[in-house]
């Protein structure tokens, strides 16, 4: 593993934001790319993968569980070599790190096996409820043991024997539907997972793709998938930008006056775009550049200038339960009064969120107000400089940063961020990314 990064950032207004950004790699599809890659049956080719400790720690479970993981001869990427008769249960707990994704889906990964496979995290993942997981798991023959009533980890699986179940979570979450999926492909007879709200499709659409026998099927705003025991057949895949990453550069070029940020290569596709819906209502200035020969991926042409209020309705904010932080901060400088309405799913993520997110905005001088699971935003025309624990929660970190840089010039006054290096889960080159950013010596590139 890396070296942490500060536990502390200062920060203030620089200015302008000006030149191009690449985001990480999608860390969801990142997760699932190694999963799926040590299920293969023969060596998958991985590039661009995200850089952060919570993909490391993914690697680091496939490689423990048996798959074969190396630099890609000749380019910048890995090799995972896979096969169902290469993988079983390893001989130490899996630690996870901060990684919900992660110990969510391998859980499902390992209770093929009849285990036990302990698999363990830090102190935030230590307090996060994995009983989402434990209830289908069980439901399929699986034993998942955990803390208390809600399943904390450390969480010990063991499984085997699987039988396919039909199941509809109470509560919309990719993470949930990824782990019963990546169970069914070990399970006797089929598997199905109706979405009320469809959620993020990577996994469903991978597994497409990959060769399993799996049929998708649209259902008003939910989605039906069905899935039979399955081989998966080696790939190569690219990983387009994280557009929950990208989200934070984006949000930064509509707020800090004059900037024009081009962000490179971000994912589009369904189910990752809403950030972009929203901010477009708000009257944000951006322009959509499809990169060539990439499905679904973009580059991000985006100007400063005034936004307005809106409201995010319910099936839209499952989609965007990361990106609400920052967008409460493109709200916090918009004229009116912005509403998030049933987005109580935050209150369950590396921290709090939803009174995280209004704590934040009311920090930098905005208003906001949470009333149930609704979170309400009024907007100020400038922002103030705060102290801001992000309470080992990495996009609370960004998006405090991302407010800050709205805020005033060094000389009237510094953010300071509690608890930034929670940010090496998912971006530490954040603050490398930003430098170059805000730099005013010539080097940041030309823009279209």
């Amino acid at each position: 593993m890396r070296s942490p990064g500060p536990t502390q950032l200062s920060l203030a207004g620089r200015g302008p934001l000006r030149g191009r950004v690449r985001p990480p790699g999608d860390k969801s599809i990142s997760h699932r790319a190694l999963l799926l890659g040590a299920l293969a049956e023969g060596r998958s080719i991985l590039t661009g993968l995200s850089d952060g400790d919570d993909v490391v720690r993914t690697q680091a479970a496939v490689e423990a569980l048996g798959a074969g993981v190396s630099p890609a001869v000749g380019e910048a990427g890995l090799t995972v070599d896979g096969g169902r008769d290469r993988l079983g249960p390893p001989g130490e707990p899996l630690d996870m790190g901060n990684s919900g994704t992660g110990l969510r889906l391998v859980a499902g990964l390992v209770a093929q096996w009849p285990g036990p496979v302990e698999l363990t995290g830090d102190l935030s993942l230590s307090s996060r409820p994995m009983d989402r997981i434990a209830v289908p798991l069980r439901l399929m023959g699986a034993e998942v043991e955990g803390r208390g009533p809600t399943c904390l980890p450390p969480v010990v699986v063991s499984g085997g024997g699987l039988r396919g179940i039909d199941y509809t979570p109470p509560v919309a979450s990719a993470q949930v539907k990824s782990a019963v999926l990546l169970a069914g492909l070990s399970a006797t007879g089929e598997t199905v997972v109706r979405e009320p709200v469809a959620t993020r499709g990577h996994t469903e659409e991978m597994l497409a793709a990959y060769g399993a026998d799996i049929e998708i099927v649209d259902a008003g705003p939910g989605r039906i998938v069905r899935l039979l025991p399955s081989a998966l057949r080696p790939f190569r895949l690219a990983v387009p930008g994280d557009p929950s990453q990208a989200a934070f550069w984006v949000v930064a070029a509509c707020i800090v006056p004059g900037s024009e940020v081009l962000v490179e290569h971000v994912h589009v596709g369904r189910g990752r775009r809403g950030f972009l819906d929203v901010l477009s209502r708000m009257g944000a200035d951006i322009e959509e550049i499809p990169v060539a020969g990439e499905p679904d991926t973009a580059d991000l042409l985006v100007r400063s200038g005034p936004l307005r209020s809106t409201v995010v309705e319910p099936g839209e904010a499952s989609g965007l339960i990361d990106e609400i932080p920052v967008l409460a901060v493109a709200a916090a400088l918009a004229a009116g009064t912005t509403l998030f309405r049933q987005v109580g799913e935050l209150r369950v993520k590396e921290s709090d969120r939803l009174a995280a997110t209004a704590a934040l905005v009311r920090s930098f001088g905005a208003g906001a107000e949470v009333g149930g699971d609704d979170l309400a935003v009024e907007g100020r025309s400038a922002l103030t400089p705060a102290v801001v624990d992000a309470g080992l929660d990495h996009r609370m970190a960004m998006a405090a940063a991302v407010a800050a840089l709205a805020g005033p010039a060094p000389a009237t006054g510094t953010t300071r961020i509690d608890g930034w290096r929670a940010v090496e889960s998912s971006y530490p080159a954040f603050i490398v990314d930003l430098d170059r950013l805000s730099s005013r010596d010539g080097e940041r590139g030309e823009l279209p």
